[in-house]
């Protein structure tokens, strides 16, 4: 019993990686990038975005996406909630009154609500529940790579009636992300098992672009005045709608599965792979199709979503596991 409770809170550990980032977007707000800089520093972060969807393109395994797809069920249903159900529910949230959702905020709740699934720790999570993990790996992998065509777009008529997002917009997304991943793609035969080795470093890499996205994204805001217009309260409403936000996508899609008649390894490969949101894919998405003013606010609710995901889904699955072992002595 101890031991799993010690397992219960390791799982609980604050992401250490997401304080890092955090860190940067302090050190942003205190020393932001101005004039030449910011501009010379924005071409370097670009170029950083461009490599690392390259080497995603090479590194995505086709045989794990295209074997998947005969559990078209399973998948559509994940499609269906992260990029259908989750930005009907970020709309709802920004159409509540503002001393509910911060207007600054808007803006970042539904651009949330347009990105694809995580695919590390939504796989993580789906083994440590005991669930289905080769459909975790072909869905979670289906929704990164439909997310570079459908996160735009969906960001893109959300948006367009508020002027956050341009037609020019939609061009960066093509030149900096989907033509670097197409190019990963078809150079995978040749340099993806050199790729697949280097796997520690160029993981580094990836997340190395994330903290350039969020120095520029946040200088861009704190140099047109983010912290005048945001407060401690409105991080503190971010945090509880997260909750609210999250809770409801976990009862949803567990409801859906079990309505539909889905084995529970199914259901849990759903409900975690259904529920979250990439903050790896957000953060460059957040540059390329944003303002650097904007950019920076976008990101405050995918980072705090990010993190609340990350606690309640180590608890989740963990309670999943119990069950599992539960029923497995029974029997």
């Amino acid at each position: 019993m101890i031991g799993a409770r010690s397992g219960w809170f390791a799982r609980l550990k604050l992401d250490w990686y997401l304080v890092l980032i955090l860190a940067v977007a302090v050190l942003a707000s205190v020393l932001p990038a101005r004039s030449d800089f910011a501009t010379a520093f924005g071409w370097f972060t670009k170029a950083a975005i461009a490599l690392v969807f390259f080497l995603h393109g090479a590194r995505l395994s086709r045989e794990a996406v295209i074997g998947g797809l005969t559990h078209w069920r399973l998948h559509l249903l994940v499609l269906g909630s992260t990029f259908g159900l989750f930005p009907l529910l970020c709309l709802g949230l920004i159409a509540l009154p503002g001393w509910i959702t911060p207007a600054p905020l808007a803006a970042g709740i539904v651009f949330l609500g347009c990105l694809p699934s995580t695919i590390q720790s939504s796989i993580a999570f789906v083994g440590i529940a005991r669930g289905n993990v080769p459909a975790a790996v072909a869905a979670a992998s289906a929704s990164n790579l439909l997310g570079v065509f459908l996160t735009p777009l969906l960001v893109t008529v959300l948006l367009q009636a508020q002027g956050g997002v341009s037609g020019a917009s939609v061009g960066a997304i093509v030149l900096q992300l989907l033509a670097p991943f197409v190019a990963g793609q078809l150079l995978r035969p040749h340099i993806g098992a050199w790729v697949a080795a280097q796997s520690k470093v160029l993981s580094k890499v990836d997340r190395g672009s994330i903290l350039l996205v969020v120095y520029g994204a946040f200088s861009g805001a704190v140099v047109e005045g983010v912290w005048t217009r945001l407060d401690g309260l409105d991080i503190g409403r971010m945090v509880l709608l997260s909750v609210v936000l999250l809770g409801a996508l976990l009862v949803i899609t567990a409801c859906l599965a079990r309505a539909l008649g889905f084995n529970k390894a199914d259901e849990i490969a759903i409900v975690f792979c259904g529920s979250k949101k990439s903050l790896a894919s957000g953060a460059p998405m957040a540059a390329a199709l944003f303002s650097p003013a904007v950019a920076g606010v976008a990101l405050i609710p995918l980072m705090i979503f990010h993190q609340v995901q990350l606690m309640a889904c180590a608890a989740i699955a963990q309670r999943y596991a119990a069950r599992a072992d539960t029923h497995a002595d029974s029997g």
